[in-house]
């Protein structure tokens, strides 16, 4: 008999990265990991150079602390790759701490880091409390919402829009702007670049804005920083604004909506969180290790040839490491495909490894934290309002999120 589509390695590429597999993705994963650490994916998306995926926890932060032979910019290496094509500065991050490596990337995330401390992070508190309860006023008399429209969405987009200083009237276009982007990554479409082309003429207007008057927000920092005479030049500076808002809220909104139908999926766990809310830190953990709204990174090139795993792996070869797969390592995780909220975790990749792991990561927690304890506390009866069959994904290059979650309570 011959071997199905899913289980072969031919069409891995067309499966990771166009959402056919919705909830089937963890058993895609499994294969994956059973085929090896390190499986070559094909279907194009390496160009006439090998392209490969790191399914496991050990290569994964193998290759993600070797920015030296793994770098996030394919430019310098990979020539005619696809991916390098029309990276010439055009791009919305291509100036950005993501695209990147040293010594660049230190000098601009050190001064991205100036304003965006641990500490401040932490202020903001009080804040993303205010904002999740507003929300829930909101729908609390409904007896029913949309968690992803009412709740998932807007409280991040608030959260990181009142830091940055963006005006509440444009956050709709900045929604809009965002999807595109995140559909957009890494496949041509005119209609897309087209929103991103607004996206980040809209970030160098809010610069323009700031420069004349700036304020106590996050942009205005940013264009007054100055760190031994080094500063954001213009366009990094609007290319780091692009991707502040950009991840400042789409991560986080895939958590909070995923994490809620996790949940829900697991009821014997939501009624422990239920029963002791001092858990939702530990469980924003297990959430995202579960779950994680990022399903793979973005896409590292190999600088010389390198073997991992017994993989010969060329130079200018596309590796992508899935981040999903390697927090449901079986060599690490005990039933990693089991939920446990107060699982002890010692490392999860959610959020990234190495020089690029998230910047923006004590801020996802916090805002999991209050949104998934707030959730709770005030809507205790929280239960799917549809079918579970009906619940559906919207998956993009790297993220994975739900289109809508009906809920009743």
């Amino acid at each position: 008999m011959s071997e199905t589509p899913e289980t072969t390695a031919e069409v891995t590429a067309f499966s990771l990265f166009t959402g056919a597999h919705g909830d089937g993705l963890f058993p895609l994963f499994a294969r994956l990991r059973s085929m090896g650490a390190v499986v070559p994916l094909s279907g194009g998306l390496g160009g006439d150079r090998g392209a490969w995926v790191v399914t496991r926890m050990e290569e994964a932060v193998q290759v993600l602390l070797d920015s030296a032979r793994f770098t996030v910019d394919p430019r310098s290496i990979a020539g005619d790759h696809p991916f390098g094509r029309g990276a010439g500065g055009d791009g919305p991050f291509t100036q950005s701490m993501l695209t990147v490596d040293e010594p660049d990337h230190r000098r601009l995330r050190g001064l991205v880091s100036r304003a965006f401390t641990p500490r401040y992070m932490e202020d903001l508190r009080p804040r993303v409390q205010e904002i999740a309860d507003e929300l829930l006023d909101r729908v609390e008399g409904r007896g029913g919402m949309d968690v992803v429209e009412d709740y998932a969405y807007p409280l991040p987009i608030n959260v990181i829009s009142e830091m940055l200083g963006v005006p509440r009237e444009d956050r709709a276009r900045v929604r809009v702007w965002s999807a595109a982007l995140a559909s957009g990554l890494g496949r041509p479409d005119e209609g897309v670049a087209d929103h991103v082309r607004a996206f980040m003429e809209y970030a160098a207007r809010l610069v323009a804005e700031k420069r004349r008057h700036p304020a106590g927000d996050l942009i205005s920092k940013l264009v007054a920083i100055e760190e031994e005479g080094d500063r954001l030049s213009e366009a990094e500076l609007i290319s780091m604004i692009t991707l502040l808002i950009f991840a400042g809220h789409e991560t986080t909104s895939n958590l909070i909506g995923t994490g809620t139908l996790v949940l829900l999926d697991h009821p014997e766990q939501l009624a422990r969180l239920r029963a002791d809310l001092g858990l939702v830190p530990a469980a924003v953990e297990e959430l995202l290790r579960f779950s994680g709204p990022a399903t793979t990174t973005g896409p590292r090139f190999a600088t010389e040839d390198v073997e991992i795993a017994g993989q010969r792996i060329g130079k200018g070869d596309l590796v992508v490491v899935a981040l999903v797969s390697a927090n449901h390592d079986e060599s690490l995780f005990t039933d990693p495909d089991e939920l446990d909220l107060a699982r002890a975790l010692s490392r999860n990749l959610a959020f990234g490894h190495g020089i690029h792991v998230c910047l923006g990561a004590p801020l996802a927690r916090l805002e999991g934290d209050v949104a998934f304890t707030t959730l709770l506390r005030r809507l205790p009866n929280l239960r799917l309002a549809v079918p579970r069959e009906d619940v559906t994904w919207q998956v993009t290059l790297n993220t994975r999120g739900l289109s809508a979650l009906p809920v009743a309570f």
